[in-house]
C-alpha cells in the first residue's frame, strides 16, 4: 500500500520546466531513495510535496489525501517533515530551542515532549550533551543532527531528506548512514534524495534514478547498486 503516491507531476521555476511527468510510489513503511546528479530535480521533487512551490501540476496523495490542494503550513500536520538541503537550523538558538520548534503538536503535553527529547537525544547522544549549546557552533555534523532530530520531533508518518550527507566528512556519513537505518528500523517511512549515490543505495530498500527532471529507472536499491548504467554514471565505477 502506497503512502505516498505522485502522478504525472510537473514543476517549473518562471518559464523553466524542471520536472517531467514525474510518477512515484513510496509504500507505507518502506525506505525509498531517489538518486540523480545535482541539477536532476530531486529538491524541487520535495519542496512539491510540501507545498512551496507554485508552478506544479499533477496529483500528490498522502494517504489519500491531495497535497496539491493544500496550504503548505498544513502538510507537516499531515505527519510530513521535510529535512531540507542546508539544515537551515536556526543559529542563535540552543540545540534544544531547535529540536523544541519540530514539537509543535504536543508542546501543551509536558509527558509526550519530555518522551521526544529522551528518544532523540538516546537516537543522538551528542545532542544531549550539547544541548544547552547555540547550534551555531556546532560542527556540520551535529548541525545536520540538529536538523534531523528537529524533524523527528514531530512523530512524522513520513520522512523526508534533501541531500542530508551534503559536504559531510565520511566518518560522519557513516554515522549518519546507520542513523537512517536505526530510524527505518522503528517502522518510519523515508524517502531520501541523495547526490551520495553508494550512501543512498546502502541504506534504502527501492530507488529511482531522476535524470533531467524524469524518472529513467527503478527497481529495488541493491539492483540498481549492479546496474551497470548505474555503476557507469553515478558510481564511477
Amino acid at each position: 500500500m502506497s503512502l505516498l503516491s505522485i502522478k504525472g507531476l510537473h514543476a517549473s521555476y518562471g518559464a523553466s520546466p524542471v520536472l517531467r511527468d514525474v510518477s512515484l510510489e513510496v509504500a507505507q513503511g518502506s525506505f525509498t531513495a531517489v538518486i540523480g546528479a545535482n541539477t536532476a530535480g530531486k529538491s524541487t521533487m520535495l519542496r512539491a510535496i510540501s507545498g512551496l512551490l507554485s508552478k506544479v501540476s499533477g496529483q500528490i496523495l498522502f494517504d489519500g489525501k491531495e497535497l496539491l490542494k493544500m496550504p503548505a503550513h498544513q502538510i507537516p500536520a499531515q505527519g510530513i517533515a521535510h529535512v531540507p538541503e542546508g539544515r537551515h537550523i536556526f543559529p542563535g538558538m540552543t540545540v534544544e530551542e531547535n529540536l523544541f520548534l519540530g514539537a509543535y503538536s504536543c508542546r501543551s503535553q509536558a509527558a509526550v515532549l519530555k518522551q521526544r527529547f529522551d528518544d532523540i537525544y538516546a537516537l543522538f547522544p551528542r545532542l544531549h550533551e550539547r544541548r544547552q549549546q547555540l547550534a551555531g557552533t556546532l560542527s556540520g555534523g551535529e548541525q545536520q543532527m540538529v536538523a534531523l532530530g528537529r524533524a523527528l520531533m514531530l512523530k512524522p508518518r513520513l520522512l523526508m531528506l534533501d541531500e542530508p550527507s551534503h559536504g559531510l566528512a565520511p566518518k560522519v556519513v557513516e554515522e549518519l548512514h546507520h542513523a537512517l537505518v536505526k530510524i527505518h528500523k522503528s517502522g518510519l517511512t523515508i524517502l531520501l534524495v541523495e547526490q551520495n549515490t553508494r550512501l543512498a543505495l546502502s541504506v534504502a530498500e527501492r530507488a529511482s534514478v531522476l535524470q533531467a527532471g524524469q524518472i529513467v529507472l527503478s527497481g529495488d536499491a541493491g539492483s540498481l547498486m549492479d546496474d551497470a548504467r548505474v555503476r557507469e554514471a553515478y558510481l564511477g565505477i
